[in-house]
């Protein structure tokens, strides 16, 4: 409730810009689903809204840019442009069984950056999924290889700020 209070309480005098630190901090998730709602509903409205937060799957959810900071600014952008700057686009292709027998045909592409074994899958670093998906899945179904599902290459905002902060840490052992 103080939550809540306290956010109605910023609200009063209809401002343009509203600070939150932690909107959703300690709420339950069914508060912190209506919370988030709200913040979605001002953001609609034409605010402008600066959230502070450790929950990173919420800034991803609520915000249009998202700036990380260690001490200093390190990295600003959409959490998209943050994902591809760090790790590039591409496809994870689920195969039934093994998919280290297959990882040669996705290397042997000229359009693949770079194939992982990633959870049983391929990950298939592309730089415009888009386009190379269709010679990507025709060339491992030709070699023989028992694809089910591809989907986007997905990388967690969370994942973006270790690889940020990564640096500094092992810096500071």
């Amino acid at each position: 409730m103080r939550q809540k209070l306290a956010i109605a309480r910023a609200l009063l005098h209809d401002p343009a810009v509203i600070f939150l630190d932690e909107p959703t901090s300690g709420l339950d998730p069914a508060a912190a689903r209506t919370v988030r709602d709200f913040i979605k509903e001002l953001r609609a409205e034409g605010r402008t809204i600066f959230l502070t937060t450790h929950n990173l799957p919420e800034a991803d959810e609520l915000c249009d840019q998202v700036a990380i900071f260690r001490s200093r600014l390190l990295r600003q952008g959409t959490p998209a442009s943050l994902r591809d700057a760090l790790f590039g686009r591409g496809t994870l292709v689920r195969l039934a069984g093994e998919a280290a027998p297959w990882r040669a045909i996705a290397e042997g592409l000229p359009f693949a950056r770079g194939v992982e074994l990633r959870d049983g899958a391929l990950a298939v670093r592309l730089d415009d999924p888009e386009a190379d998906n269709p010679a990507l899945v025709r060339a491992l179904v030709a070699a023989g290889a028992p694809v089910r599902y591809v989907e986007p290459l997905a990388v967690s905002l969370e994942e973006v700020y270790l690889q940020l902060v990564q640096p500094e840490s092992e810096a500071a052992l």
